[in-house]
């Protein structure tokens, strides 16, 4: 896969707490002269990456809940229609892993369709599962119920808790998913081999910071 290719799966990622505007334009010139899917920005940074990205095909996505998952629906329902409005074309949503975990699974799978009918047509909605926290059992589980929840993707990892991206649960997720949700695998894709690795196992999209060094890579194979 040559650095073209493997560009159009990565998400440039920035969510740090003390991520300045000049770190956020700097993101989207980058992602524009890479060619990467989108930017990933937090909820304050979306205009501004917006903005930045106007006229290319980088899309703006930004985080929903993040990083717990434990904002009451209702708060993710607004902040996913604010950041809409002001520009994002996709968002990452933490699922409610404290209730998923307590086998609440209608109290989740209406949490995140709630947030899926308030961005349907307008944004994608990508699912975070936090699978650190997740046996195989629990990440069957969470992928049948973002599927049923009406989400367009199911995600990994925050890469603020513990663990990350697995080739192992990125399978498992196809497996279930088959080709009817979409996997991002995020939180500890580092390196060209790395990300390869998780695209053949099933992921769409990689969310990572380390795009650059990604497709550098690419570039001594």
């Amino acid at each position: 896969m040559n650095k073209h290719q493997i560009a159009r799966y990565i998400d440039h990622t920035l969510l740090k707490q003390e991520a300045s505007l000049s770190e956020v334009a700097k993101l989207c010139r980058e992602a524009v002269e890479y060619g990467f899917a989108s930017v990933c920005v937090n909820p304050c940074n979306v205009e501004a990456a917006s903005a930045a990205t106007a006229g290319s095909q980088v899309r703006v996505c930004t985080v929903i809940g993040f990083p717990l998952g434990a904002n009451t629906t209702a708060a993710k329902v607004f902040e996913a229609e604010d950041a809409v409005r002001r520009g994002a074309h996709e968002v990452d949503m933490v699922m409610n892993i404290g209730r998923f975990k307590e086998k609440k699974y209608e109290y989740v799978q209406e949490d995140i369709a709630a947030v899926a009918a308030a961005v349907q047509g307008r944004a994608l909605l990508k699912v975070i599962v936090e699978t650190g926290f997740l046996d195989g059992w629990e990440v069957t589980r969470a992928s049948e119920i973002v599927r049923d929840a009406g989400a367009d993707f199911i995600k990994t990892s925050t890469g603020f808790s513990k663990g990350g991206a697995t080739v192992q649960h990125v399978q498992l997720m196809r497996g279930v998913l088959g080709d009817q949700v979409e996997i991002k695998a995020s939180g500890g894709v580092r390196n060209y081999e790395q990300a390869v690795a998780m695209i053949q196992a099933g992921a769409s999209r990689i969310g990572t910071s380390a795009g650059i060094a990604i497709v550098e890579g690419a570039e001594e194979v």
